[in-house]
């Protein structure tokens, strides 16, 4: 895994695939930054990566996953995601700093574009402002939420209680005070105070979380 760009983002991604055993290859003009993570990472270079022909001497080209982490210049973001484009990485993870960035850099052809200020700062709206323990979003309106069951749904088999029909969520996951996550069941009977999970299109989760 090769990781251009080891600012906050990138720095603590490399080093998070470091502990997952990955090797990592971490790359940025700042020789400040690639000292800072030299002991830490399996190569750091300092390279200019907005020039092809730096990706070709550090054998950029041969990864088959590079992830994109500069955010605050633009244009390098684009410059270096061009670049892997043009030697055919097959996998390449591009930051976004905004909504238009990301769009651009979609536009070029970048396999995944993460926008990480912005995903964050959704997910903490929505547990600072309901009842969600936690919130994921994925690109299709699809989400994931963690939250305490609401009464309305406790009491009966899941079966019977009907919450996919009307409310169009699926409860996929159930915990109760002191025990693991066990995996919902069209007989599991919903307690007061369990913790569940939901899954369904996002205006039907976050409403759901709502209900009391």
């Amino acid at each position: 895994m090769a990781v251009i760009g080891l600012g906050r983002f990138g720095g603590s991604l490399a080093l998070e695939l470091m502990r997952r055993d990955w090797d990592v290859l971490g790359i940025d003009t700042d020789p400040r930054l690639i000292q800072k993570y030299s002991d830490h990472l399996t190569h750091a270079v300092v390279a200019d990566c907005t020039d092809p022909q730096a990706l070709e001497q550090l054998g950029v080209p041969d990864f088959t996953h590079v992830v994109v982490g500069i955010g605050t210049d633009i244009q390098a973001s684009i410059l270096v995601a061009s670049n892997l484009l043009e030697v055919e990485v097959p996998n390449i993870w591009a930051k976004a700093i905004s909504r238009q960035h990301g769009q651009i850099l979609e536009r070029l052809g970048a396999h995944h574009v993460i926008l990480p200020e912005h995903e964050m700062g959704e997910r903490v709206a929505h547990l600072v402002t309901g009842r969600m323990l936690d919130f994921i979003e994925f690109d299709d309106d699809y989400a994931l939420v963690k939250t305490v069951a609401p009464e309305s749904a406790t009491g009966i088999p899941l079966g019977e209680s009907r919450v996919r029909s009307h409310h169009g969520i699926t409860v996929v996951g159930i915990k109760r005070p002191g025990q693991d996550f066990t995996y919902a069941t069209a007989e599991t009977v919903i307690e007061k105070g369990d913790v569940i999970i939901v899954t369904g299109r996002t205006h039907d989760v976050e409403a759901f979380a709502e209900l009391t």
